[in-house]
């Protein structure tokens, strides 16, 4: 994985003699006066923010329009096994080696799973939302789905992604993978409402919210294997507030990213599809929402646009 690289632009802080710069630090916003806060234009091709509580909009851009969602369908991975009656999060799922093929064989995003370790449920969630790893969501399709071969559990759990698709009245949402890698769409106001559904977990609120994750298993050899997952989305510890949610990549969808921030007790969750520079979008989205200025000081390196999904 790519390391982050943040620059701060413009915020200097002068201190007494010699003046000191405070780099390094999640850029905080200051206020902005009211009615100087039109809506923002963003790259993004599909765009949203709501209120995560109600719901409300506070900004729209093609909301109803379906589009390729990439690894943001992971999200709904996440909610169909949180979703799950009495889950057991310490359950323990054994790697197999069709995971790590997967990986291999699309060209996606890994958690680099070992064949033949025992991992938790609760560490795959980690896994499949934090580096977007692929063969944690076959891990966790496989273990919830139901049939006599882990095609058939795969095709058995996809269902239960629609199944909860429609629960949720996401009418154009669809999934015809656990990973977002083929046949997955969605739009801007639809992920968002399934984003606010996810949030109301507190499992997910904290995987989410987690910029790197370091944990243990026990090893196919009977030792231990230690593993440490980081998020892909850039804007944990960059953009004040920023409390997840999940990046997705694919050549059909372009950037995508699904967000939420907090301020002040209040929760705003947006979504951008095929975006130029989708942290700057997201960021452009979140000040308007708080109104503040954060955007024209935030310079994230994003991944380069041949890069594995995530």
């Amino acid at each position: 994985m790519a390391a982050r690289k943040l620059t701060v632009r413009n915020a200097v802080i002068a201190v007494a003699a010699g003046g000191t710069l405070l780099a390094g630090t999640p850029l905080v916003a200051r206020a902005v006066t009211a009615g100087d806060d039109p809506p923002p234009t963003v790259s993004a091709k599909g765009a949203t923010l709501v209120n995560a509580k109600g719901g409300k909009s506070l900004f729209g851009k093609n909301v109803d329009t379906a589009r390729p969602m990439a690894s943001t369908a992971k999200i709904m991975v996440a909610s169909v096994v949180l979703d799950t009656r009495n889950v057991d999060l310490d359950r323990k799922v054994p790697v197999r080696q069709e995971y790590r093929d997967y990986v291999t064989e699309h060209h996606a995003s890994t958690a680099d799973l070992q064949t033949g370790d025992k991992v938790t449920v609760r560490q795959l969630l980690y896994a499949s939302l934090l580096p977007s790893g692929a063969d944690a969501a076959y891990a966790l399709a496989d273990a919830f789905g139901t049939g006599g071969t882990p095609a058939e559990r795969v095709r058995s759990f996809i269902g239960k992604m629609n199944l909860k698709a429609r629960q949720l009245h996401l009418k154009k949402t669809r999934f015809g993978t656990f990973d977002g890698s083929s046949k997955d769409f969605s739009t801007p106001a639809e992920l968002a409402k399934l984003t606010r559904h996810a949030l109301r977990n507190s499992t997910f609120r904290k995987v989410v919210r987690t910029k790197k994750y370091e944990t243990e298993a026990p090893a196919a050899n009977g030792r231990t294997r230690y593993y440490t997952w980081e998020s892909t989305n850039r804007l944990l510890g960059a953009y004040d507030g920023a409390i997840g949610i999940k990046t997705g990549t694919t050549e059909k969808a372009g950037k995508c990213l699904v967000f939420a921030a907090t301020r002040n007790g209040k929760t705003l969750v947006g979504t951008v599809l095929n975006s130029k520079d989708r942290y700057k979008d997201a960021a452009k989205l979140l000040d308007h929402g708080f109104g503040s200025d954060s955007a024209k000081n935030l310079d994230i390196r994003d991944e380069p646009t041949d890069a594995r999904q995530d």
